[in-house]
């Protein structure tokens, strides 16, 4: 028997051997049929108040998709920008007949998912739940719990977001570079700030919501296993007594035109670690239009992913960034845009936007290779097919169709439009949408860095503060008074602070900072006059982050650092960073700059991962500003605080409040406790 068996291995190893040895694996396999895209074709109803009804039938899985759109024109809010937001933030937080608290915890337990914007809302459920989720849904968007005590909470929060994003490249790159695009008096261009934000009342939120949160123009997209004649019978008794509302048709103002000839517009952050750049043109592209399938690739080629040319150049070549990537934007208003973006080091930003600007103009110039052509094409199809698996994009693709005027066989036929794409075409599109030659190079950056720089491109600079307004170009630092060196400076501090007179009796020094953010972390620093110095994060009273310094060594969560991160972090170590510069060789004084309105020395401290850029007053001698950049992998994170409300404790002043901002977050931190020479053991270095 076993003799048997092992003949009947013996037999089947060589038939297979000889099926492998019979194919020849240097022909690639033929490629199967191309995918063909069925989708359902919605049923329609519309109630007498207007609401439009899509819904599809689905009962592969028991659950139910719900997506309200709300589909007014752009609407320019002006001097109360931000009242959309609110009201918002409001809706789907209870019903004037059941309470916030009750709302949600019911949403929770039927184990659905239930959100609101001022422009409609979605829900998603169990089949067996799907008419329970559906009231509760017209409910909240008929009769929305609107209270001034709600509002005055999320305009408190509105505020105190807009706050957080002062000092962020990311939030005022996307502000610069709408409002130039499209135009300060456009709805794609005006922005919300925190005055706008205070001119709003509650009154303002409401008289919004009465007159543009109706169902004169909403959409009801309905998709999984429901029934058509049953949820047609729930949504009239939902939806039905919904009124309509005035006729609320605006007009939308034009696009501001496109810059007459390349230029870079360019906003002066002092305290930016790296640039954020946006190369950008509006254009006319509908979803209609013939080109707009070849746009997609066209793009795609660009700057759609990790093959595209920005990607290879920028990041891959030249290791400038993380990524750069492009869109083209179709809008049925008209208000389409091409650009072109990336965040790369100051000392590259230069050369970022010349390589930009040269993969632009050769999509627009050089024929794609054919292969490229073909596999951006594959990828394309392969990402589309598996987006039809998400009920979302099943419905979004519904809508479309209604909202965008497109044929009824858009979608069936969309993958064929893709495949036909050929490389005359995405050169056609490439010259017709992508305008380098009127295009703006919007740009956020360290000024004192990277204008020179920029200068040599030959590009002509035009100049933005913050909000979009035409500025002079900035001038840069004070000459710096003779006499002014890093010991001058250090010694000034030192005995600005107390430290000079303490120094003697001094061992240790221990301070907490606590957040006034609803999280409450709290950063302890404990530092000892032997050169160890050990940081603390704590949230919610565990402890998150342990960093520990001495004159040798560094380590994080008792792990070693990389040697050249922690040779740069030695700085930093012992009581107090001043004592360790009074006479280095490697720190510099590289100007005078205003901090909060008053001169200041700048001080900076290289190093090959981490550096730091300090600021004393000129009339103080305090430290009144510290940024800490750590340089990892080509990207550039920064923390930067500034420091104020100085206050003796013993002999020693200690800034009460440090203004923080930490990867794009501010964060103010108050001084909870200082103790000097106690509370400090050897078994906190452990």
């Amino acid at each position: 028997m076993k003799t048997k068996l092992s003949a009947f291995i013996l037999l089947f190893f060589v038939s297979v051997v000889s099926v492998n040895a019979q194919l020849d694996r240097s022909v690639q396999p033929k490629p199967g049929p191309e995918p063909t895209i069925s989708l359902e074709v919605p049923s329609e109803f519309e109630l007498k108040n207007g609401l439009k009804v899509l819904v599809v039938e689905n009962h592969k899985l028991p659950r139910v998709s719900y997506s309200l759109r709300i589909d007014n024109n752009p609407i320019t809010t002006g001097t109360k920008a931000g009242v959309e937001s609110l009201l918002g933030s409001m809706l789907g937080n209870g019903t004037t007949s059941i309470s916030k608290d009750d709302f949600n915890d019911e949403i929770d337990f039927l184990g659905a998912n239930l959100n609101f914007n001022f422009s409609g809302g979605s829900a998603r459920a169990l089949s067996k739940y799907s008419e329970r989720v559906l009231q509760l849904m017209a409910d909240a968007a008929i009769n929305p719990l609107l209270t001034e005590e709600e509002f005055n909470k999320e305009k408190e929060k509105l505020i105190e977001g807009l706050k957080t994003e002062e000092k962020s490249i990311d939030a005022i790159g996307d502000r610069v570079s709408n409002a130039l695009l499209y135009g300060t008096k456009h709805p794609y261009g005006e922005f919300v700030t925190e005055e706008t934000v205070n001119n709003v009342t509650f009154g303002d939120a409401l008289a919004f919501y009465e007159k543009y949160f109706n169902p004169n123009n909403a959409y009801l997209v309905i998709i999984g296993d429901v029934d058509l004649s049953t949820i047609r019978k729930q949504v009239k008794k939902y939806f039905g007594d919904w009124e309509k509302s005035v006729d609320v048709s605006t007009t939308i103002p034009p696009v501001s035109p496109n810059a007459q000839y390349t230029q870079i517009n360019f906003v002066d952050l002092p305290n930016a670690s790296q640039s954020s750049i946006a190369i950008e043109n509006s254009i006319d592209l509908k979803m209609n239009d013939d080109d707009y399938h070849a746009s997609i690739i066209a793009n795609s080629i660009l700057g759609g992913g990790g093959e595209g040319y920005l990607f290879k150049n920028l990041r891959e070549d030249k290791g400038y960034t993380y990524g750069a990537y492009s869109r083209i934007n179709a809008n049925r208003y008209g208000a389409g845009s091409f650009s072109a973006t990336a965040k790369v080091r100051n000392m590259v930003t230069d050369s970022a936007v010349v390589e930009a600007l040269k993969e632009i103009n050769r999509i627009k110039t050089e024929p794609v290779d054919p292969q490229m052509l073909k596999d951006t094409k594959a990828k394309y199809v392969g990402n589309f097919i598996m987006g039809l698996e998400d009920p979302e994009t099943v419905a979004r693709y519904a809508l479309n169709i209604k909202l965008n005027n497109l044929p009824k066989n858009f979608y069936t036929t969309y993958l064929q439009k893709i495949n036909a794409v050929t490389a005359d075409d995405v050169k056609r599109v490439a010259n017709k949408y992508i305008k380098p030659e009127n295009a703006r190079v919007v740009i956020v950056g360290k000024g004192s860095e990277v204008l020179e720089n920029l200068e040599k491109t030959g590009i002509p600079i035009k100049y933005y503060d913050k909000y979009a307004n035409p500025t002079e170009k900035p001038e840069y630092g004070s000459e710096i008074p003779d006499g002014v060196t890093v010991k001058s400076v250090m010694t000034n501090y030192l005995k600005a602070s107390g430290v000079t007179d303490k120094m003697s009796n001094l061992k240790s020094v221990m301070t907490q900072y606590e957040a006034t953010t609803p999280m409450g972390a709290v950063v302890s620093e404990e530092k000892r006059v032997d050169g160890k110095t050990v940081q603390n994060i704590y949230m919610g009273g565990n402890k998150m982050m342990s960093m520990v310094m001495t004159k040798e060594s560094a380590t994080a969560n008792k792990q070693p650092l990389p040697e050249s991160m922690s040779n740069d972090m030695k700085a930093n170590a012992g009581l107090f960073m001043e004592i360790n510069l009074v006479d280095s060789d490697a720190a510099k004084v590289t100007g005078v700059e205003k901090v909060n309105g008053k001169d200041a020395y700048v001080i900076e401290v290289p190093g090959e991962v981490v550096s730091f850029v300090l600021y004393y007053d000129v009339e103080t001698g305090l430290k009144v500003k510290e940024v800490q950049n750590t340089t990892m992998q080509g990207q550039t994170q920064s923390q930067e605080a500034i420091l104020k409300d100085y206050k003796d404790y013993n002999g020693l002043k200690f800034p009460e409040t440090r203004d923080a901002s930490m990867m794009g977050q501010s964060v103010v931190f108050k001084l909870k406790e200082v103790k000097i020479n106690e509370g400090v053991t050897d078994a906190d270095f452990d």
